[in-house]
């Protein structure tokens, strides 16, 4: 049986979540406000930038909010004013009971992994840094946690061996959209089914990253090394120590490959052979095609080696 016409509230920041409302705005779909981060003051000139959610929005007439304080009153008043039947959240803050009960038909996420494995801040970082072979989609209600609400839908997709942070978040972008769309039908007719989340001790958590747990440990196996930088390429970066003589500064590592192979060297020996750079590690060598120097763009190994030079006994700590 189809519901009265919905009326959407959309709550979301970034690029991802714009898949997501340009996906309902050309189903013509009624968006009858978006919520978003305020702007924030960024680079040298602490110019405002808008987020990605809000550029889109204005360029598409859309009624767009603003809120330092989801409890405000005052916010509270004005997102009640709208007379939304449901909301649909990606990749946004915690919402306060008082807003994700407030619509007739409820307020579902969109969240980039497949629950409840991976809930937090970073899942699509983790799901590579953690080596899956598999993630994905998943819409489910909002509840008073984060990210164990009951689950709507679902969709998996393979990690490639070679995949990347922004690779993976530009798939499950596209995924998510039509995700989205498809649990919005399914609630529009009243036919979501919902699932109870399982708790289970072995859950996966998606921490939210910091420099601890971004910095490469080369004394780690092959593959975890392989994995975690390419979980962190292009954003934030895998980082490191370099030594170089009595040298020793903090570099960024993005775009690696890996050779399994027996050798002697120590871990985080650099061998440089043939215009290659690449680095000693327990059961063999991560080559590094894409790095970053202290002050410094992105280079290839090439580039790098042509104008840099490095002492015979360099090593990454």
């Amino acid at each position: 049986m189809k519901r009265d016409k919905l009326k959407i509230i959309v709550m979301g920041t970034p690029d991802f979540a714009v898949a997501t409302l340009k996906t309902l705005v050309e189903n013509d779909y009624d968006i009858v406000g978006v919520i978003t981060a305020p702007d924030r003051p960024a680079g040298r000139g602490r110019k405002l930038n808008e987020s990605a959610v809000k550029t889109y929005a204005l360029a598409n007439g859309l009624n767009v909010l603003q809120p330092t304080n989801l409890k405000d009153g005052d916010f509270v008043k004005e997102l009640k004013s709208l007379e939304a039947n449901l909301q649909v959240v990606v990749a946004f803050r915690m919402l306060p009971e008082v807003v994700w009960s407030m619509p007739k038909y409820g307020t579902f996420n969109l969240h980039a992994s497949l629950l409840p494995n991976y809930r937090g801040a970073a899942p699509i970082h983790w799901a590579i840094m953690n080596g899956e072979k598999v993630t994905g989609v998943t819409t489910f209600f909002i509840d008073e946690k984060i990210d164990t609400g009951a689950i709507i839908l679902q969709e998996a997709t393979a990690v490639l061996e070679d995949e990347t942070v922004g690779s993976l978040h530009d798939k499950l972008m596209h995924l998510g959209s039509e995700l989205v769309l498809k649990t919005v039908a399914l609630i529009q007719h009243d036919e979501a089914q919902t699932t109870i989340q399982p708790e289970t001790e072995n859950i996966k958590t998606a921490y939210k990253l910091n420099k601890d747990n971004c910095k490469i440990d080369w004394t780690l196996e092959l593959d975890t090394i392989y994995n975690k930088i390419r979980g962190l390429n292009p954003l934030p970066g895998a980082w490191c120590h370099l030594l170089n003589g009595d040298d020793k500064f903090q570099i960024k590592i993005f775009k690696v490959g890996k050779e399994r192979e027996k050798h002697t060297y120590d871990h985080g020996a650099l061998i440089i052979a043939n215009n290659a750079l690449k680095v000693a590690v327990r059961d063999g060598y991560i080559s590094i095609a894409e790095i970053q120097l202290p002050g410094k763009r992105k280079m290839d190994a090439k580039s790098l080696l042509n104008g840099y030079e490095f002492n015979k006994n360099a090593k990454m700590l």
